[in-house]
């Protein structure tokens, strides 16, 4: 049966999980019959360990083909029928990259939480639930695996990995070891105040630091299997992409709502270099008695100086649009966990005013 986005978003409101699995597809027609069979007995598993427990635990399992090519949503039905666990599959118009199937699949989610995975069987769905015992173990909003022993290529994948999981670590401040692992547990009513756009996806703990405190994030130790079919969608050439990104989501974190420190801060020393200059030049005609207009530093520190101006309206015209977008959108600067006291009830009531999710998070969408 085919649905609209609304169907989907209404359909997945109607009903409760405790954990939502969501996949993002794009031309694994042969990895996505084994990958539903393995989170299906990773979930019976799970259920199993739970009743003798005396618990009950839900799953969901949401697959969003990105645009393939080739059977892969027909093989994704058909596979999806054997399973006793409760699954859609949404198509995308065409290929809108990972981190948009992703957001798709996070959006038309209802659970408790959401594990994220990649559809090419590298991942093992086999630990998808010591992740939920050990989030919830630890109270923590995002739990992130950290692949031991990869089965990749050493020049093309694990020395580019390596340099980048230690530069986005330095420059975010969070300490995972792992960035690009797609295998992720998250607590929904933290990962739905971010938006993923881009190529963000490998940016993600950095952006739910953003929202919650570091000391909330964790990293386990999780299997990783050679690619059995298929080609893989990366390539040494996304390393020039994750430095762009860096930039921008450093942008983001740290001076998304003050834009005018970031530009006058670099105006300023601008601006200084090109003081600099000009006093030394100056120094030059006025006490040593030498030629200054053909010096290529009087040139240089007019052009330094121009620039600083330049640089210091910048920010004090992105100040302004910050404050017009914040009003505008109603977008908060903060989120509130919860709150404690004899008025607890009615404050949740007003944090949540116009909101369904019955959650007590100011919820805030990201501009990246």
């Amino acid at each position: 049966m085919k649905t609209n986005d609304m169907d989907v978003t209404l359909q997945s409101r109607s009903a409760n999980f405790d954990l939502s699995v969501v996949v993002p597809l794009y031309n694994e027609e042969e990895s996505v019959v084994h990958l539903i069979a393995a989170i299906g007995d990773a979930h019976e598993q799970a259920t199993k360990s739970a009743e003798e427990s005396g618990e009950s635990l839900s799953w969901e399992l949401i697959l969003v083909d990105d645009g393939s090519t080739d059977s892969t949503v027909q093989s994704a039905c058909d596979a999806s029928a054997g399973i006793s666990l409760p699954t859609r599959v949404i198509t995308m118009n065409r290929n809108f990259g990972q981190t948009a199937a992703m957001q798709a699949g996070i959006d038309a989610s209802h659970g408790e939480l959401i594990a994220t995975l990649d559809g090419d069987l590298q991942n093992d769905p086999a630990d998808i639930p010591k992740m939920v015992d050990h989030l919830r173990a630890n109270d923590l909003d995002l739990l992130v695996g950290k692949r031991k022993k990869r089965k990749d290529g050493l020049i093309l994948r694990l020395i580019p990995s390596w340099i980048a999981n230690r530069l986005i670590a330095k420059v975010t401040g969070v300490k995972i070891r792992d960035y690009g692992c797609s295998l992720k547990i998250y607590r929904a009513s933290i990962i739905r105040q971010i938006s993923l756009l881009g190529e963000m996806h490998r940016f993600i703990p950095a952006w739910i630091a953003s929202v919650t405190h570091p000391n909330r994030i964790g990293e386990i130790d999780v299997n990783h299997s050679p690619r059995q079919f298929g080609q893989s969608k990366y390539g040494i050439s996304r390393t020039i992409r994750v430095i762009l990104d860096l930039v921008s989501v450093l942008f983001f974190l740290k001076y998304r709502a003050r834009p005018g420190h970031f530009f006058g801060t670099l105006g300023l020393a601008v601006g200084a270099v090109g003081v600099l200059m000009m006093g030394i030049v100056m120094f030059s005609k006025l006490v040593v008695g030498e030629d200054i207009g053909t010096r290529p530093m009087f040139l240089l520190g007019g052009l330094a100086m121009l620039s600083s101006l330049q640089l210091i309206c910048f920010g004090v015209m992105s100040e302004m649009l910050t404050r017009i977008y914040f009003d505008s959108s109603k977008t908060s600067t903060y989120s509130v966990r919860e709150t404690h006291g004899n008025e607890a009830s009615s404050n949740a009531r007003l944090v949540n005013k116009g909101s369904s999710d019955p959650v007590t998070h100011v919820q805030i969408r990201r501009a990246a």
